[in-house]
């Protein structure tokens, strides 16, 4: 990749709306939490547990990932997990976040609901406030639970729904079809909560229709797996439903074998509103940058398809109407100045 692609992307105004907090847990801060907590880790070290990012699918992710987040216990070790990833997200020109965590994923192991979105929220405003992103808390269940678990949850979050923008899908998609889950996600939005899941990535594209057709969710996490049905990719294109696509994530899953295999320019290319996210960084070999460049290397895109791109992260967002043209201004004035 020329420099000159690398220096555009690292200004480059975005959003990012795909990011599970707790896959920002990088081994050295997993360590530290976990000494901090007198927690013990399934690792010898941080270059053991390191060595074990070498994933075949999902589920051997999975496995880690909730064997990682053991370390995370009080208000305190949220607010620092979500600060660290905040900070660098500054670094990244990332101007707006929308977050994903896992509350069951904690809650069954003892950790309160408060302590999770406590720590998590006051770690956004203060980011905030010393100018870093903006940014929206995303509750999202897990779907290898029942649906009574998921119903729960969110019965449990209605003492903090003031921090909650909306609640989502994730966790093992194979098997977990998203109409297992339509009463929850109606309850949500009787509750003014916004809609996404994840839908299409190890799962068939009947998933990335069943997510919109059930539970009626205004934008997929993932959906490459939309590129197997033309009609599909049609309506997105047509409905303007977005897809928050994480390249890095799909490579290093085996989604994908290689990023010149992967969809997102065809997707891309075929009108959809396709958007760059880093999914669970920690694991995955990069935060949102890095995606920007891996695909940039692998399709050769040039600065008014990487603008587009940052443009959509803007438009896909939850932000008001009003915040979208600012923040999508933003990214038109930096275009024009340092595009070539």
């Amino acid at each position: 990749m020329s420099s000159v692609a690398q220096d555009f992307i690292a200004g480059l105004p975005k959003a990012e709306l795909h990011l599970h907090i707790e896959g920002t847990l990088e081994p050295e801060m997993a360590f530290a939490l976990a000494e901090r907590n007198g927690v013990k880790l399934p690792y010898a070290s941080v270059e053991a547990m390191r060595r074990l990012y070498d994933f075949q699918n999902l589920a051997d992710f999975l496995d880690l990932y909730y064997q990682a987040t053991q370390a995370l216990l009080t208000e305190r070790d949220f607010y620092d997990l979500a600060r660290a990833y905040l900070d660098r997200a500054r670094e990244e020109n990332v101007r707006h976040a929308e977050i994903f965590f896992d509350p069951q994923a904690h809650m069954r192991r003892g950790v309160p609901f408060g302590a999770v979105v406590e720590g998590l929220s006051a770690a956004l405003n203060d980011a905030v406030r010393e100018g870093g992103p903006t940014s929206r808390l995303l509750m999202c269940f897990l779907r290898d639970l029942d649906a009574a678990d998921a119903v729960a949850t969110l019965e449990a979050a209605r003492p903090w729904l003031d921090r909650i923008a909306g609640v989502g899908l994730d966790s093992a998609e194979a098997g977990n079809p998203p109409g297992k889950f339509t009463e929850v996600y109606e309850r949500a939005r009787s509750l003014g909560l916004r809609a996404v899941a994840h839908a299409g990535e190890e799962g068939p594209a009947a998933y990335v229709a069943e997510a919109l057709d059930r539970l009626k969710v205004e934008r997929i996490d993932h959906g490459v797996h939309a590129i197997d049905d033309a009609a599909l990719v049609q309506r997105l294109a047509r409905e303007r439903v977005p897809l928050t696509v994480c390249p890095l994530s799909n490579i290093r899953l085996c989604v994908y074998p290689d990023m010149r295999a992967h969809p997102i320019q065809r997707l891309f290319e075929a009108g959809v509103v396709v958007t760059v996210n880093s999914d669970d960084p920690a694991y995955f070999g990069g935060y949102v940058n890095e995606n920007y460049r891996a695909i940039q290397q692998a399709f050769t895109l040039g600065a008014a398809e990487l603008t587009q791109l940052a443009k959509n992260s803007f438009s896909a967002s939850f932000l008001s109407d009003t915040e979208k043209k600012e923040r999508i201004a933003e990214v038109d004035a930096y275009a024009r100045t340092n595009g070539t």
